[in-house]
């Protein structure tokens, strides 16, 4: 109904990179996993009943997604045009990490909602879909018991640093503009590794800085799955994110990560978080392939003995396995 003009994030940045993506020859309709709605009860593996509740309620939907007229729209259109979508990222996020596992990387075109927590949603972050990753593999994938978030959004990523406080299975490296949201000081002290950055921030100190505390973060802690939230509202001119990256810094970044995961044999799921310019998903398809380019995401990044299938059997292959995994 246009209530996304209304709104700095490009709601169309997912499709652009998928068609992006199917314009360079990457990927067809069948090389794409399609992600499933999560339920109610897979919600519940980290979110409260009182807080899925709440959601009910159209205005605190409004407040989460910082749309004021969403307030006065009947809270079924609400599930169905404003939710819906994020609940089927949430389970796209969730059916990535176990392919991550099994074919050593996976990338949800969106997700990343990582403001929110088990009970309190924020900064447009309605689900916890970083969280319930982690968890779904801790509790149901065998030899999954410890996991590392890399997060390289502009903004602090205080929803899973909440519901991760204390829990030594999981480290988290932070990267984020120190003046901006949401500046929870609760939140950092889950934080394992904390790099803040200052406005404008460009690319030379940047990628230093990521490179350094990438490979500490990973040389600290053996993970079995890493979890990187690759927000592209670090570019330049970004009107949220306060950094000055310029796209090839970001396409470098992200190289940098999966270098880093793929040389210690580490299964990588990537989200796309943030990224508040209609350039982004130009940039983010740009990385994809650059890593495709490299090596760094085929079928010869598989972990755990895995043989290096082709991009096109690993999705026939993955498609069948999910099948026989229950979200529920």
């Amino acid at each position: 109904m246009g209530l996304e003009k209304l709104h700095p994030f490009d709601a169309g940045k997912w499709g652009k990179v998928i068609n992006f993506l199917k314009e360079e020859k990457l990927i067809a309709d069948d090389l794409v996993v399609q992600a499933r709605e999560a339920t109610d009860e897979d919600l519940l593996v980290v979110h409260t009943r009182r807080y899925l509740n709440r959601l009910k309620w159209s205005f605190v939907v409004a407040t989460i997604t910082e749309i004021p007229p969403v307030a006065f729209l009947p809270n079924f259109v609400v599930q169905r045009k404003v939710l819906r979508p994020l609940r089927t990222q949430t389970g796209g996020t969730i059916m990535a990490g176990k392919l991550a596992v099994d074919r050593g990387w996976a990338i949800n075109v969106g997700g990343g909602f990582h403001h929110c927590s088990s009970d309190k949603g924020g900064g447009f972050c309605a689900y916890a879909d970083i969280t319930l990753a982690i968890k779904f593999l801790f509790e149901r994938v065998p030899g999954v018991s410890k996991a590392t978030i890399i997060d390289l959004d502009a903004h602090q990523g205080n929803g899973h640093e909440r519901d991760f406080m204390d829990d030594p299975r999981v480290y988290i490296m932070d990267a984020y503009n120190r003046y901006i949201y949401p500046g929870d000081g609760f939140a950092k002290r889950a934080i394992k590794r904390k790099v803040e950055l200052e406005w404008g921030t460009e690319d030379t100190e940047y990628l230093q800085k990521v490179h350094t505390h990438v490979e500490g973060a990973l040389n600290e802690f053996k993970p079995d799955i890493l979890v990187y939230n690759a927000g592209t509202d670090i570019l330049d001119g970004d009107p949220l994110g306060g950094l000055a990256i310029s796209p090839q810094g970001i396409v470098k970044r992200d190289e940098v990560v999966f270098r880093a995961a793929r040389r210690r044999r580490i299964p990588v799921l990537m989200v796309t978080s943030g990224g508040y310019q209609k350039r982004t998903a130009r940039i983010i398809a740009d990385s994809i392939l650059n890593l495709h380019s490299l090596g760094l995401i085929h079928g010869q990044l598989a972990a755990r003995g895995a043989a290096h299938p082709s991009l096109e059997q690993m999705v026939r292959d993955s498609a069948k396995d999910l099948g026989n995994l229950s979200l529920q």
